[in-house]
C-alpha cells in the first residue's frame, strides 16, 4: 500500500511539473511519470509476492514450521529503479542549466 501511495505522489508531482512549468521541464515531468509507473509495477509485483511470503515447511524431524521469505527482490528492483531515475534527473537538470 505504501508503494501505491508513493506512485500516486510521483504521478501528482509529474502533473504539477507538466502543468505549471514551461516546455523545458517536460522531460523532467515525463521522468517522474515514468518513475511513478515503475514504482506502481514494483508495487504490483510486491503484492503478488506478498501472498507467497508465508509458507509452511516440514522439517527433518517431521515437525511443521512456519517460514517467512523476505521481499529482497522487490527491494533490489526498487533500488535500481530509483538510482536510474535520480541519475537521469541529475543529467536532465545539468542539461537544463546549460540551456539557460
Amino acid at each position: 500500500m505504501i508503494l501505491v501511495r508513493t506512485a500516486l505522489g510521483q504521478f501528482s508531482f509529474a502533473l504539477i511539473v507538466l502543468k505549471i512549468f514551461t516546455k523545458e521541464f517536460y522531460s523532467i515531468g515525463a521522468l517522474f511519470a515514468t518513475y511513478g509507473a515503475g514504482i506502481l509495477m514494483v508495487s504490483v509485483y510486491r503484492r503478488y509476492e506478498g501472498n507467497r511470503q508465508f509458507f509452511s515447511e516440514v522439517g527433518d524431524d517431521g515437525m511443521g514450521r512456519k517460514r517467512f521469505r523476505t521481499s529482497g527482490n522487490a527491494v533490489v528492483v526498487l533500488t535500481a529503479l530509483s538510482m536510474v531515475a535520480y541519475a537521469t534527473l541529475i543529467v536532465l537538470t545539468v542539461r537544463l542549466t546549460d540551456e539557460i
